[in-house]
Order: C-alpha cells, then sequence, then structure tokens
C-alpha cells in the first residue's frame, strides 16, 4: 500500500476507508486504492463544512424578478418574430452546425424499471423506448434538412455498460455510427452528514453516486466530444434529457432564438401551473439568468402574484438547453465553473464492525452538479417560453402517483397526435390510442398523405 495514501486519509481523518484493506485479495485491494487515489479529500471536506449553513437563496430569491423571455403569442416586447427564430435555427440544422447532448444517465428505479430509464418502453402503441423515440426525432430532422445531427449520449456508471449493449443490440435504431457517442459522467462519493467521513458501500468499495446532469461539462470535455465536435464545425449544442419523450430536440426556433439573440446560453420555460410546482425556477437575480429549484424557493416568494392574479415567477425549468460551443469551451477551461449542491439523503453503507447498514433517516450527504448553474456565466442568455402539451410530460415517478409517470406521458403523446390529425381534419374517437412518427408530427402534408388511405381508423395505430 502506498504510504501516500495513509498520510492523505490521517490528515482528513479518513483512515476508516483501510479498516478492511487486509481482507480483500489483491486484485481488489488494488481496485479500492485506486478508487481512494481519485478522492479530493480537501474538497470534500469543504463541501461538508457547507452543510448546514444558511441557505445562500433564501436571501438572492428576495431580489428575484421574472426573467425577460420570449413569450407564446406575446410579440408586442419581441425583437425576433417566431418565424424569423425559425427561419434561422433551419439555416443552422442546413448547414450542419448543430449537436444534441442526450442526459441519459438516470435508472428506472422508481418507476418500478430496473435498467436504464433510456430503455424504458413508453411508445403508447409502439411501445418504442425513449431512445428510439428520440432517436426518430433526429432521423426525421436529419432527412429533412440533409444533414446528420452528431448525438451524444451521457450515461452514469450505474447506466453505461447497460446502455452501450442496449443501443448496439439495436444498432443505436439506424443512427450513423460516424454521428453517434457515448460517453460516462462522473461520480461523487456520499459523507456521514454529522462527521463528513467518507462511506463504504462494500469493504472494498466506497459509497459513489453520479455527480448531477451538471457532471456533464466534465464528461463533455473529458471524453473528446467537446473538442471533436469543435473540430468538426459544430456551434451549437443543444441539451435534454431522456425521461421527456415531448422533448423537442434540436427545435429550429429554439435554435434560432438562441442565435438571433446572440445567446450563450439559452433555456426553455413553461408557465408553472401552482405556485409549489416541482419544477426549477428560471428568474432574473442582479441581471443574470439563474435557476432556483423548488426546494430552495422560499415558499412567500413563490406565491407572489402580479396584479391579474397571475405568478410573479412563473417560468418553470424543464431542462432543455442551447449553448454555443465556444462558451462552454471557455468555461470547461475555468476551475469550479460548476458549484457542488449538497442533498441530505439516506445512504446505506457498512459500518466499523462490516455489517452493512439500512437507515431509517437521511444519514448522509450527496453532492451534485447542476447544468443550469453554467446561466450566470454567459454573457449573454435567454428564456425562451414553449407550449408545455407539446415539449413537456417527464417519466418521472411510479404508475400510482398522479403525475409524471409512463401514463401521463402516453397520453401527453396520444393528445398531441390528436392534435395533428385534428388539424388535417381527421379526428378520430376518444377511446383509440393514436401514435405518430416524428416526420409526420412535423409534416401536415406528409400525414395526411399517410392518413387519407387509413381512415376511418377504428384501432389503436401507430401511423408512420
Amino acid at each position: 500500500m502506498s504510504p501516500d495514501i495513509e498520510l492523505i486519509l490521517h490528515k482528513h481523518r479518513q483512515e476508516h476507508l483501510l479498516a478492511f484493506v487486509n481482507e480483500l485479495d489483491a486484485q481488489r485491494r488494488g481496485d479500492f486504492l485506486r478508487q481512494i487515489s481519485q478522492i479530493d479529500f480537501a474538497e470534500i471536506a469543504r463541501f461538508h463544512a457547507s452543510f448546514g449553513e444558511p441557505r445562500l437563496w433564501d436571501e438572492l430569491a428576495k431580489r428575484a424578478e421574472p426573467p425577460s423571455a420570449f413569450r407564446l403569442n406575446d410579440d408586442s416586447a419581441s425583437r425576433i418574430s417566431p418565424a424569423a427564430a425559425i427561419e434561422g435555427g433551419e439555416a443552422a440544422l442546413a448547414a450542419g452546425t448543430v449537436a444534441l447532448v442526450l442526459v441519459a444517465g438516470g435508472q428506472g428505479t422508481r418507476l418500478g424499471f430496473e435498467s436504464p430509464k433510456g430503455m424504458l418502453p413508453v411508445g403508447p402503441v409502439s411501445q418504442r423506448t425513449l431512445f428510439q423515440i428520440h432517436i426518430d426525432k433526429l432521423i426525421a430532422l436529419n432527412a429533412r434538412f440533409g444533414k446528420t445531427i452528431p448525438v451524444c449520449i451521457m450515461t452514469s456508471p450505474t447506466t453505461h455498460a447497460e446502455t452501450e449493449a442496449f443501443l448496439s443490440e439495436h444498432n443505436w435504431f439506424g443512427y450513423p455510427r460516424s454521428e453517434r457517442a457515448i460517453f460516462c459522467q462522473g461520480t461523487m462519493p456520499a459523507v456521514d452528514a454529522k462527521t463528513g467521513k467518507v462511506l463504504l458501500a462494500d469493504k472494498g468499495e466506497l459509497f459513489l453516486s453520479p455527480d448531477g446532469h451538471g457532471g456533464m461539462l466534465a464528461a463533455f470535455h473529458g471524453s473528446g466530444c467537446l473538442s471533436d465536435l469543435a473540430d468538426r464545425g459544430i456551434k451549437y449544442i443543444f441539451y435534454g434529457q431522456v425521461d421527456n419523450p415531448l422533448s423537442q430536440l434540436c427545435d429550429a426556433a429554439m435554435l434560432g432564438y438562441h442565435i438571433l439573440a446572440q445567446s450563450e446560453m439559452s433555456s426553455q420555460a413553461i408557465p408553472k401551473t401552482g405556485p409549489l410546482q416541482k419544477v426549477g425556477n428560471l428568474v432574473c437575480i442582479d441581471g443574470k439568468i439563474h435557476v432556483i429549484e423548488y426546494s430552495d424557493l422560499p415558499e412567500e416568494v413563490a406565491r407572489a402574484t402580479n396584479e391579474d392574479g397571475s405568478l410573479r415567477l412563473w417560468a418553470g425549468s424543464i431542462a432543455v438547453h442551447v449553448f454555443d460551443i465556444d462558451f462552454l469551451i471557455r468555461v470547461t477551461g475555468q476551475a469550479n465553473a460548476l458549484p457542488f449542491h449538497v442533498a441530505h439523503k439516506k445512504v446505506p453503507h457498512i459500518d466499523g464492525q462490516g455489517r452493512l447498514v439500512e437507515p431509517a433517516v437521511a444519514n448522509a450527504v450527496k453532492f451534485e452538479r447542476f447544468i443550469f448553474d453554467l446561466l450566470p456565466l454567459a454573457k449573454h442568455s435567454i428564456v425562451v417560453e414553449v407550449d408545455p402539451s407539446d415539449a413537456f410530460s417527464p417519466v418521472k415517478n411510479a404508475p400510482s402517483e398522479s403525475s409524471s409517470t409512463v401514463w401521463t406521458a402516453q397520453q401527453a403523446m396520444i393528445q398531441q397526435a390528436r392534435r395533428a390529425l385534428k388539424a388535417i381534419n381527421a379526428d378520430v374517437p376518444d377511446s383509440i390510442a393514436i401514435e405518430i412518427a416524428p416526420a409526420l408530427l412535423a409534416d401536415s402534408r406528409l400525414l395526411s398523405q399517410r392518413v387519407s388511405g387509413s381512415l376511418p381508423i377504428t384501432k389503436p395505430v401507430f401511423l408512420k
């Protein structure tokens, strides 16, 4: 064993990590010591020390104002018309200067699905998985604009191998090999909330968890994907999460607003359905766009209204962003560009006697980075409102919950299909489930041609 490791652990009072090292075989001992050597214990100590400090957001939230935004159905203050935005975004897509990062590090455990969430069958008729739903959208865009959008999927250590195997087995649903990549986000150890001691998952394994969706920045850079895309002339990175089947990936209007407003980072927003809705809050503080998590926004601030009774802080974040690639390159070079957030969680662990402890209450602190913390670092950023019925129906909760379930997402997809059919005067009975492929959803002329020979529709159908 390296004496350096023993000295480091002694310095930071983490000697307990070596309590069982002599019980490990040579292979496991080597792996465990390498795992320990990669931890910045001084950094962990600083993060733990911040746990329990007065909440920063309490004071900042009092200065929060609604963000200046491109709102739906409101051109009164808009410098950029929706038509101009669409034209600008389409030009970028046709020029081949757009790439996609799809964040897919989550497991489906909360949904009763013991695999990566992207593998979850969600198509209401087709049973397409979330991965296929998103890749089908990209394939439709590629066909429309004559360019292939590079896609980079971010996994986590718990989902990486299974995701890679699944996508390989299905040949990435036909996506070109040269335009696809997969990279894995980093991890952070969990520590005991009271003592700051790093927890053991096993006698020869630290308890590590993914470092949050903000881990994308370091992992994207470290994997070589960022520099590769820059070298290929990519100018804009569209960012979305795999659990939202309605996500408008590489949407032309969103891209156009970003480009024409000369924004370095742009975020989609939906009007919140209530003051305490569990979404991040896009706000303006001291002239900069921020996201305040719903759990960090004081209730009295969340409930504040305008004279007409509408919510003052109306803009809910749906974790969809556009970045200038030059902005990502610049902030990647800044130390601690993204701060770590601390969360109090229940973490099972090995105690000093080597016994597994299953805590009944939150006992540990986890550390995560959030990608939206890049917003105030941008020289200029914007917010773009989207219609949630067309852009946001995430799959996050168990079937027993009332929202954000597989069922609610499927119903949203069915209703989206119904609206598209109604627009071409082809209504379908409410009792029949309809699903429409992305290429047809985006082109009413093609949809009309496809449907014309299929009416009346008398049973569930996937139109493609």
